[in-house]
């Protein structure tokens, strides 16, 4: 038999007992099997000469597989963040078999495999079907992947559950025959709760489910945002969607988009720009294509909702009270757990529960990296303790959605026996970095790196508490995947005549107060970041006010503080 087409060994069931997700049916999985049989075919056309890597590049993105500066990058769906153990654990053998030992978890949600050999993509692509997984649309200018919060279903400031809402999506646009050829990449994020924790006004299309005093299913609808070449803040296109018209609207905006978005010039392609040209017109024109539209078609079926909410109904919680006496004792006799506990563990609706965010962002490591022994353990922790859930959130974290209370302390000396227990969340070195120019061909200069040097200059536990919430993100060239542009603290690092300057931007935020970050001014150079960023910090713990946060010391006092601390100390 060919390698190409070696059969793998059956994988266990690919849904654990009490797993939420949505669960492929006999059409998803026969379509998987002839998406695997038709790229296979090209990648053997590919190997044997028949196709260029020019004509096979548009063969390739559509199945989410990058050429990058060493080796192909592989890029697998992970719909709105959501994994069940099984499929975590396929992940893992995927990259001890198939990779250097370990995946990427990156801003979408997704997990890239930066180090995939070309003849093993159809392997790949089997195991990864096996557990109802595939890279098909994390790439092309088509709808990618639909982020959600990490914390939905278990948020106690939830008002729906936006995973439906984002399986619906997955469904309407996976294959839309409309909207695989659009003039740019499109993203779309969806929350269900009042605190932004999911970018929303950074995104091409930002969604909040929200009930009305009927109790009734609607949505507010945002458009026009993204970074890059061009930050640009979404505008609200509406406040309120019934959920019968969620589809149609989306595809009215989408109609409006594909139609007049600039296919000439791919830096004036996003949505983003046809939004800021088009100014009130946009809205005029979605809404006119909107009352166009057979509405009856693109109903959305109270029943069809019904039945992809039934896979995400709550597990068997047992009836448990609040702040257990086991976890309270933990925290009092054990300083290192009440400390992760602390920064990692969330409230939960659910009475005697709680989410726990892991960080991987270990000092000195590399943000978003996860070797393929800490995904087993954290597969068999999500199966001992978290009903056998993980999510993957857009600041490259993972979380147990679901734990209780009482068992917090064993679920901490399981991450920590894996590296994975660094009590770090929301502070300075739970960085967001994007490769850079370790690994990809776009990229102007390294992100990893400074990400390690930033971390390791603030390594200090009790500093990073005292400086309080700050979000660092770093990009390494001006497409922003590191998304520097909502930072607290920004850099992007460019060429400069040949060598890597960093520009750094301040002010930047992803929540509700949503903004673009200020440039200061000059860029760095690459052995200088971390000094700036050290100056930056001190200059506000010198000029905060009491519980002030790093963005609200910056909003109050402005730029000018920053600026002369910065070029005082680099000149």
């Amino acid at each position: 038999m060919n390698a190409l087409v070696e059969p793998l060994a059956p994988p266990a069931p690919a849904y654990p007992p009490h797993a939420r997700t949505y669960r492929y049916d006999e059409v998803d999985r026969e379509f998987l099997q002839e998406r695997i049989a038709e790229f296979s075919g090209q990648i053997e056309r590919r190997l044997r000469g028949e196709l260029t890597e020019d004509e096979f590049k548009p063969l390739r993105l559509m199945n989410g597989l990058y050429l990058q500066l060493h080796a192909y990058m592989y890029r697998i769906a992970i719909p709105y963040g959501i994994l069940n153990a099984t499929q975590l654990r396929q992940l893992a053998m995927i990259a001890r078999r198939w990779d250097r030992g370990f995946g990427h978890f990156t801003t979408r949600q997704n997990i890239q495999f930066n180090w995939t050999k070309l003849e093993d993509v159809p392997a790949i692509m089997r195991a990864l079907a096996a557990v109802d997984m595939h890279g098909i649309q994390t790439s092309g200018n088509c709808i990618r992947n639909t982020t959600t919060d990490e914390y939905a279903g278990a948020a106690p400031d939830e008002a729906a559950d936006p995973r439906v809402y984002a399986e619906i999506i997955r469904q309407w646009s996976t294959l839309h025959p409309e909207f695989t050829w659009l003039p740019r990449k499109f993203k779309i994020a969806i929350t269900g709760a009042p605190h932004d924790r999911v970018a929303l006004q950074a995104h091409d299309v930002g969604v909040v489910v929200r009930k009305n005093a009927a109790g009734e299913t609607g949505f507010e609808v945002w458009a026009g945002g993204g970074l890059g070449r061009t930050p640009v803040l979404a505008t609200k296109l509406r406040d309120w969607v019934p959920e019968e018209d969620f589809l149609a609207y989306l595809e009215a905006v989408l109609r409006v988009y594909n139609a007049l978005g600039n296919r000439d010039n791919i830096y004036k392609a996003r949505i983003k720009i046809l939004v800021r040209d088009l100014g009130p017109d946009f809205l005029a024109r979605v809404e006119a294509e909107f009352a166009r539209m057979p509405r009856q078609r693109y109903r959305l079926d109270p029943e069809i909702v019904a039945q992809i909410a039934a896979h995400f109904a709550p597990p068997p919680f047992p009836r448990l009270a609040d702040d257990p006496p086991a976890y309270r004792d933990a925290l009092a006799r054990d300083a290192a757990f009440a400390a992760w506990a602390r920064q990692s563990v969330r409230p939960h609706r659910q009475p005697g529960h709680a989410s726990v965010t892991i960080s991987l962002k270990p000092i000195g490591g590399i943000p978003g990296d996860c070797s393929a022994e800490q995904m087993e353990a954290v597969a068999a922790l999500a199966e001992r303790h978290a009903f056998g859930e993980i999510r993957v959130t857009h600041v490259q974290n993972l979380v147990l959605p679901h734990v209780r209370q009482d068992e917090l302390f064993a679920v901490w000396e399981g991450l920590r026996a894996v590296g994975l227990a660094t009590p770090n969340i929301g502070l300075v070195s739970d960085i967001i970095a994007c490769p850079g120019m370790d690994y990809c061909a776009l990229a102007t200069a390294r992100s990893i790196p400074v990400a390690q040097m930033i971390s390791e200059r603030f390594a200090d536990l009790d500093r990073q508490l005292d400086i309080g919430e700050c979000f660092i993100n770093i990009s390494g060239c001006i497409n922003a995947c590191g998304h520097h542009h909502i930072g607290h603290i920004g850099i992007l690092g460019v060429d400069k005549r040949g060598a890597e300057s960093y520009q750094i931007t301040l002010g930047g935020s992803a929540t509700n107060d949503a903004a673009i970050g200020e440039l200061v001014g000059p860029g760095f150079p690459y052995d200088q970041v971390t000094d700036a960023v050290e100056t930056i910090l001190r200059t506000y713990v010198a000029r905060r006010a009491a519980g002030e946060r790093f963005v609200d010391t910056y909003r109050r006092i402005g730029p000018a503080p920053f600026k002369e601390a910065l070029y005082a100390a680099a000149g």
